[in-house]
């Protein structure tokens, strides 16, 4: 990556680290940690990062007392085109206070097909799931028996909608908001509202990039003209268009 490659970069990342910094202070209020770009090589770590660049995690309050934290965490790299900001990885972890291990995972990786690249790990145990885990005969609970190692329930894969559908941190916050009652700043439901249509915008942005002939047929049912291109650049093949992705 040339020097200039990397300057813009960083100043994509920084930008991406501003937004998550002003989402969740304008929903979980000025105290929250500030995101940071962090430069990791090939790619930015976008995360709450301390002065000595140690990974921070997010508080969050239930009637005004911290009893969880979150875990934001994202890779970010240049598209295919290296014209846009890319998440090549994005962990998001919802955690019981002064607990270890998570009790859920949203996660992202942008090179999965298998498990699905967006999916959701939930850490819990249920008796039911467990023996239908037992009760496979391939894949990945197999893959442990020889290990002599039981299946949890963690370990599945539960997909949320494919690479471009995929729930964002606004979804995780309205979620905790919903669910759990957690504590939120004034005016957090304008902040999210606000987010979450620019994030399904982007994403639909992206999804159009990736199927554009579908998108131009559905503008001209509503009435726009559409002009295909004098010189339709070479297609990527359907098997490496994200969209179809699981």
């Amino acid at each position: 990556m040339t020097a200039e490659g990397m300057s813009r970069l960083d100043e994509l990342a920084t930008k991406f680290a501003d937004d998550l910094t002003s989402l969740t202070r304008g929903v979980l209020g000025e105290d929250t940690p500030r995101f940071a770009a962090l430069n990791m090589g090939a790619r930015f770590q976008v995360s709450p990062i301390s002065a000595d660049e140690k990974e921070l995690r997010i508080p969050v309050s239930i009637n005004d007392e911290p009893v969880l934290s979150l875990r934001a965490r994202y890779f970010c790299c240049w598209d295919g085109s290296s014209k846009f900001l890319a998440t090549d990885q994005a962990d998001i972890h919802l955690h019981y206070a002064g607990i270890p291990d998570p009790l859920l995972r949203f996660e992202y990786v942008r090179s999965s097909k298998e498990p699905p690249g967006a999916h959701i790990q939930v850490h819990a145990h249920r008796d039911e799931m467990a023996y239908l885990l037992r009760l496979a005969d391939a894949g990945r609970p197999r893959q442990g028996f020889r290990r002599r190692k039981l299946p949890r329930l963690s370990e599945i894969h539960l997909p949320v909608g494919g690479h471009r559908m995929r729930p964002a941190l606004e979804d995780v916050l309205l979620f905790l908001k919903r669910e759990f009652a957690i504590t939120t700043a004034p005016g957090w439901r304008t902040v999210i509202d606000e987010r979450l249509r620019n994030w399904r915008e982007i994403q639909l942005m992206s999804a159009v990039r990736d199927a554009p002939e579908a998108a131009a047929e559905v503008l001209r049912t509503l009435g726009y003209t559409v002009e295909s291109p004098s010189v339709i650049r070479p297609r990527v093949p359907a098997d490496d268009v994200k969209l179809y992705w699981p």
